[in-house]
């Protein structure tokens, strides 16, 4: 059975706590992604910030474009580690209703981030990852609601 660290994408794009939230979004403009994760100096994981975050937590509110990061990113983390199998990632996204799962090393540093497209198109088991999708999918639509 594959572990996440041969499905994972290596090296995804990040941010620091200090910069803006014009420069995660520009980063999720042209790099076509969601959720970008945010490091500490030492390239831990301290948080994600998400296109909803900037929507809800800066466009919403009214905030300047020059919002620190650190003001807006979720803390809430739930990651996986890099020899865990393809199930915990599914098991991971099923629980916490997420569809990206951070990678990281005992010590907390990024190695890398699984989606669910990679889940789809990297390993054995497409009608449990579709299942997944779809648990996921509605859960999110009834948030947003």
């Amino acid at each position: 059975m594959a572990t996440l660290k041969d499905i994972m994408t290596k090296d995804p794009i990040t941010v620091r706590p200090d910069d803006s939230a014009q420069k995660a979004a520009g980063l999720m403009k042209d790099n076509h992604i969601g959720p970008i994760p945010v490091l500490d100096q030492e390239r831990k994981l301290i948080g994600m910030v998400t296109d909803r975050d900037l929507a809800i937590k800066v466009v919403a509110e009214g905030r300047p474009a020059d919002t620190k990061i650190s003001d807006v990113m979720s803390r809430d983390l739930f990651t996986c580690g890099p020899n865990d199998n393809v199930k915990e990632a599914i098991r991971t996204m099923e629980t916490h209703q997420v569809r990206r799962v951070p990678i990281v090393d005992d010590q907390g540093h990024l190695l890398g981030i699984v989606a669910q497209a990679d889940l789809a198109t990297r390993t054995e088991n497409p009608e449990k990852v579709a299942k997944t999708v779809e648990t996921i999918s509605q859960a999110s639509e009834a948030e947003s609601r």
